[in-house]
């Protein structure tokens, strides 16, 4: 469903707390690192080049126009436009209105980066130190080849949902050309990350830890402006997340270690993920789980009945999901509280998942 990126996922928050998300510890970066060179130690004509390109390919998103924005992408990362387009289109309805600021701008000079012994591009690690401070804004982009690039937050602002784009640039010849593309909204449920890092804080302190995992998990997508930058604070906030995750999701859960529910009538169900859904679009987040269909205990309709029993009765998809909601619920009534409802993708594999959603009113 192109809904649900609503998930993945502020009123916005101006540059300056930004800058406080992302500043990371005093310690000096390794003699490794490549340089970085934030906007305030830039030149005004390198800061203003770098802010004017991703303030160009932030209108082409906005407009949806693919075309112009395909003119404008590095040849690597548009040898196949096929999921840049796809995004592109999900994205530009939300920008409707918006007015484009740039927030954030970073020149990242990896022209030195050596390959990796096989040959590939190797990850590059960034050091940024903000404002001549003793904090940094860490970056640890992988498989990057050796080149001069820069990369730039812009805010849409004036929205009632208001996103996030951050581009990554890199410089051929004299001209800054779009390497990588990471949109995400800033609020979920009308709220920022900031109000759900506040929220899981009272719900660790009350020992609701279903409750505080969700919301720990919320404000962590909505503050980390892509997945790889880090921070002191964002570093802090992984922690406490650690520190409040209940045990059963404490090694994480998959399709090879997933999250295992018995139903009261014995029938067990296993959810492969456990995370936050926005996109009714009202002011509390649903619960969204994964299950794995094939492994929830329904009867098999080619299996021979027991002699002198009748064949079981085949539950439909529906009921299925229906009833793991119910189990959910069950094992952990705390959810009720505080979401609207619960939303059950159950996974079959080769078929496109089963989806079922119901407010909390509605499971029994």
């Amino acid at each position: 469903m192109s809904n649900r990126m609503r998930r993945n996922a502020c009123t916005l928050f101006p540059a300056l707390l930004l800058s406080l998300l992302l500043s990371l510890s005093a310690a000096p970066p390794p003699a490794s690192a490549e340089t970085c060179t934030t906007q305030s130690q830039m030149a005004p004509a390198e800061r203003d080049s770098l802010a004017a390109a991703a303030r160009v390919l932030a209108l082409k998103v906005q407009a949806n126009d693919i075309a112009s924005l395909r003119l404008l992408v590095e040849p690597e990362y548009d040898k196949d436009p096929g999921p840049m387009t796809h995004l592109v289109a999900s994205v530009s309805p939300k920008l409707k209105d918006a007015e484009l600021v740039v927030e954030q701008v970073y020149l990242l000079d990896a022209t030195g980066l050596k390959p990796g012994i096989d040959g590939k591009p190797s990850d590059a690690e960034f050091f940024c130190s903000l404002n001549k401070s003793p904090a940094q804004t860490d970056f640890l982009i992988p498989g990057l080849p050796a080149g001069r690039y820069g990369f730039v937050i812009v805010s849409g602002e004036g929205t009632k949902t208001p996103w996030s784009l951050s581009f990554l640039l890199r410089q051929e010849n004299r001209s800054w050309l779009m390497a990588g593309f990471y949109p995400k909204p800033l609020t979920a449920a009308g709220h920022d990350g900031v109000w759900y890092w506040t929220q899981a804080r009272e719900l660790a302190s009350q020992k609701r830890g279903w409750n505080a995992y969700l919301f720990y998990h919320q404000a962590q997508m909505l503050l980390q402006p892509v997945n790889f930058i880090s921070s002191t604070n964002l570093d802090k906030l992984k922690k406490e997340t650690e520190a409040a995750t209940p045990p059963a999701l404490s090694e994480g859960i998959s399709a090879n270690a997933p999250l295992v529910v018995k139903a009261a009538d014995g029938t067990e169900y296993r959810f492969t993920s456990f995370t936050t859904d926005d996109s009714l679009g009202g002011g509390q987040l649903d619960v969204a789980v994964h299950l794995q269909a094939d492994t929830t205990g329904d009867s098999d309709p080619s299996a021979a009945p027991a002699k002198g029993k009748p064949a079981p009765a085949r539950l439909s998809p529906e009921a299925r999901n229906r009833n793991a909601m119910s189990a959910l619920l069950a094992a952990y009534p705390e959810l009720r509280s505080r979401f609207h409802g619960v939303w059950v993708f159950a996974d079959t594999p080769g078929q496109n998942p089963v989806v079922t959603e119901a407010a909390m009113a509605e499971i029994h």
